[in-house]
């Protein structure tokens, strides 16, 4: 407006204005009777010069001269060509009207007035004028003006097509009213209409672009967004007017814009874990409040438990709400007509707790029922209801419900719907097949690890066992306490690489050997030797099944016990000596009865399977009440903590070595897993040593000569007299005269029989013969053998271990049923 100048902008009558037009009076023969100073100004006659002239002076009634343009007809006027006073020709637009006759030259012809003015600054203001009409009714803008109390004054065509009403409907109310509910959503502006209009009117700054989303006056149904611009009005003297405003609907692009965003949004935020309900929540939070109010999730309660749901379409299975999420200020229950058996409404607001999964039922006619039904999507009103599918398997329903200002789903939002859910059911069905194998592997791995730990007199004990928190789930660590002849105990901790199913199995096979060679009393670098060459041997095998290219996959596919790491100690509660070996596993921590720390020099040999180096055993005593900690380097290790540093925090917290070793345990992972997971399995024993009491065990040596049968009866029945058990007399003579018997004649040297009151009575005869009795039938005509048969069906269990001296021959016996019980060892 500032462009134009004080008269032209205050008046929209144009250049043919009497007012400021150049004007002549013409007499009824064409001469001039009248001149404005305006026409002097265009034409450059006085009215001097020109008074009494005729029209056709300065305006010549046909072409000049050659090339020049004839008239030319006009809306309203015609253009001409004039003829200044020196000599120029102008072109300009001319029209005529005629002056009334009054009194007495009623009868003659009437004067004219002429009116003219430069044609160029005439078509100049009729294209502004074209401009401002076009703007009024063919605009595809909606413009609006607010006068400086923002109450519409004024507004064109398409704003009025939009609204539906005419302005008289309108007129006078303020924006706020018009649109109540609405904001604006571009980031560094006011949020109201009324704010951004007072910062307009009273900055003169404009805005442009600005997003609106709200509902027209006459829809409040539709949710639409517009793109809107501010500027204010003012007159040429720079008074305020009022604000203009132009908006432009921009819900298509913008809708399209949001999905697009929100399918960005979806692929960064679904299915980052391997958690159904996690995957579940997930969906519901890309979904509300951008795409819908409230959003429910319900799982086929097969699918939550990994297993295979019913693909069969039509059927009705039991479904699980394991996630829902509404929008703060909505209330709708996203479930629809559902019959919640465990609550109903529940919703999760933003930032709120997980609802806890629970059973869920649709009625016949609901919109998830129909959904169930047919297999496909149902829509109705502001609710749609999406089954999601993997394999043409249903895996559940989700369900989105519009907010306070529903509105039906359209084309691009069902498929966004579509794609969102889609997305969803993939990442479900991936959790679903892990969850199934996690299940499997973790019940694996709990039936092969000890559950219940028998009660050992050799030490009290406890035990924490800490899966993996990473996708892929369980692993192979374990640990076991196994009873050896003699009152003895091996202790057992070890770690398979990998996790899964394979590594579960893995471990399963592992302890099952070990327990197998602990039974024969072998020294702890022995058995390991053997584990070793069992593993080394599987692994072979398995190379040689699959063939060079390896496994079916067509890569190597190695035994996954290559690279276990074990510890296996035996300890001994008579003499209070501890033999251990390892095979790359750490060397367990020993806390003294004094507290003194420290980690013994245990040669640490190379892991399982791998070969060409020995194993080493290293023997120590411990005295009574010594606290040894035996552990996977899970426990001690992470990915943003040294090993040192964790072997440090677990020497401080075993300091406090007095304490139960159930507390011990929960002090340890409260240290060294504060969170409660683990980036790798953890396993850890504590075990605190005791030592039987003198009078628990009695000891002799005999001369290997036959005489000393009878005084080993003698003496092992005396002992039994003292510990008040005469009543296992007989089959312990039996089992004596047999053992002693045997070792006089297979055997040299000096023999030593040994009676220990435990948990129940073992007999012992050592010699230094290494060649093990067999049991055996004996036929009716055989002179001997039959005295070991005898023995074995008078205990409960015998066998034989080895030493580096000799051989030891051991029978154990329960405790009649009366019988007190031998008093606890000593701790």
């Amino acid at each position: 407006m500032n462009a134009w100048n004080a008269a032209e902008s205050a008046d929209f009558r144009g250049p043919l204005d009497v007012t400021r037009a150049a004007t002549a009076v013409l007499d009824a023969h064409g001469r001039v009777i009248g001149w404005s100073p305006a026409a002097e100004r265009l034409l450059g006659y006085s009215s001097r010069d020109i008074i009494g002239r005729h029209v056709d002076t300065f305006l010549p009634p046909g072409p000049v001269s050659a090339g020049q343009p004839p008239p030319v007809q006009m809306s309203g006027s015609e253009a001409r060509t004039a003829r200044h006073r020196d000599g120029r020709l102008l072109r300009v637009a001319t029209t005529t009207c005629p002056l009334a006759a009054t009194g007495d030259d009623a009868d003659t012809e009437p004067a004219r007035v002429l009116v003219a003015a430069e044609l160029d600054g005439l078509r100049v203001w009729e294209a502004r004028q074209s401009m401002l009409h076009g703007l009024a009714t063919q605009s595809p803008l909606g413009l609006a003006i607010y006068d400086t109390d923002m109450r519409l004054t004024w507004f064109n065509a398409t704003y009025g097509r939009e609204v539906g009403l005419p302005l008289r409907a309108f007129l006078g109310k303020r924006a706020d009213e018009l649109y109540p509910t609405g904001e604006f959503v571009t980031e560094g502006y006011p949020t109201t209409l009324r704010a951004v209009m007072r910062h307009v009117l009273s900055t003169g700054e404009s805005i442009l672009d600005l997003h609106f989303v709200g509902y027209l006056p006459t829809d409040p149904g539709t949710e639409h967004v517009w793109s809107c611009s501010y500027y204010r009005l003012q007159d040429a003297d720079g008074r305020v007017l009022g604000v203009c405003e132009d908006a432009f609907d921009i819900t298509d692009r913008y809708r399209a814009q949001r999905r697009l965003n929100l399918l960005v949004e979806a692929g960064g935020r679904i299915g980052t874990t391997l958690d159904m309900a996690v995957t579940a929540r997930e969906i519901t939070e890309v979904a509300v409040p951008d795409f819908a109010a409230a959003v429910t999730v319900d799982l086929v309660q097969a699918v939550l438990e990994g297993e295979e749901p019913d693909p069969a379409i039509g059927t009705v299975p039991a479904l699980v709400r394991v996630a829902s999420r509404s929008a703060p200020e909505s209330g709708d229950d996203a479930a629809g007509s559902g019959d919640d058996t465990a609550r109903s409404g529940d919703e999760t607001e933003p930032d709120g707790p997980p609802p806890t999964p629970y059973r869920v039922d649709y009625p016949p006619g609901s919109l998830q029922y129909r959904s169930l039904s047919s297999g496909g999507m149902v829509r109705e009103e502001s609710t749609m209801v999406v089954p999601m599918r993997a394999g043409g398997t249903l895996l559940g329903l989700v369900t989105f419900v519009r907010g306070e200002h529903p509105s039906v789903f359209d084309s691009g939002e069902i498929d966004l719907a579509d794609e969102l859910v889609t997305r969803t059911a993939v990442c479900l069905d991936n959790a679903r097949r892990f969850t199934r194998e996690h299940t499997a592997a973790l019940t694996l791995q709990r039936n092969l690890l000890p559950q219940h730990l028998p009660t050992q007199s050799a030490v009290d004990l406890a035990y924490r066992y800490l899966p993996s928190d990473n996708r892929a789930g369980v692993g192979g660590d374990w640990f076991d306490v196994i009873g050896l002849s003699g009152t003895r105990v091996g202790l057992v901790v070890g770690d398979v690489v990998g996790h899964g199913l394979q590594a579960a199995a893995t471990m399963g096979r592992l302890r099952t050997t070990v327990r197998a060679l602990a039974t024969l009393d072998l020294a702890p670098d022995e058995l390991l030797s053997r584990l070793d060459d069992v593993v080394g041997q599987s692994a072979q095998e398995q190379a040689i099944a699959l063939g060079p290219d390896g496994g079916p996959g067509g890569g190597p596919n190695e035994d996954a016990a290559t690279g276990v790491t074990c510890l296996y100690a035996v300890y001994d509660p008579v003499s209070r000596r501890c033999t251990m070996a390892r095979a790359g596993h750490l060397p367990p921590a020993i806390v003294d009865p004094e507290g003194g720390l420290y980690f013994p020099d245990l040669p640490p040999g190379p892991p399982l399977g791998l070969g060409g180096l020995p194993f080493e055993s290293l023997e120590i005593e411990l005295p009574v009440g010594s606290l040894v900690a035996l552990f996977t380097d899970g426990l001690v290790e992470a990915r943003d903590r040294d090993i040192d540093v964790g072997l440090a925090t677990l020497g401080r917290v075993l300091g406090d070595h007095r304490r139960p070793l159930e507390e011990l345990c929960d002090h340890a992972l409260e240290e060294l897993l504060p969170d409660g997971t683990a980036p790798d399995d953890s396993a850890l024993l504590l075990v605190r040593t005791r030592e039987l009491d003198t009078r628990q065990v009695a000891a002799w040596e005999l001369p290997a000569e036959p005489a000393a049968v009878g005084k080993a009866r003698e003496l092992a029945t005396g002992q039994l007299r003292t510990w008040d058990l005469e009543e296992l007399s007989y089959a312990t003579e039996l089992a004596v005269s047999e053992l002693v018997t045997n070792a006089v004649r297979h055997a040299a040297g000096p023999l030593h029989l040994r009676l220990l009151r435990d948990l129940t009575l073992l007999t012992e005869v050592s010699d230094t013969g290494h060649t093990s009795p067999h049991l055996r039938h004996s036929a009716s005509d055989d002179e001997g053998g039959r005295g070991l048969f005898i023995v074995a069906q008078l205990v409960q269990r015998w066998g034989t271990r080895y030493t580096p001296y000799g051989k030891t021959i051991w029978t154990e016996q329960a405790f009649p049923p009366h019988y007190p019980g031998a008093p606890r060892p000593v701790g």
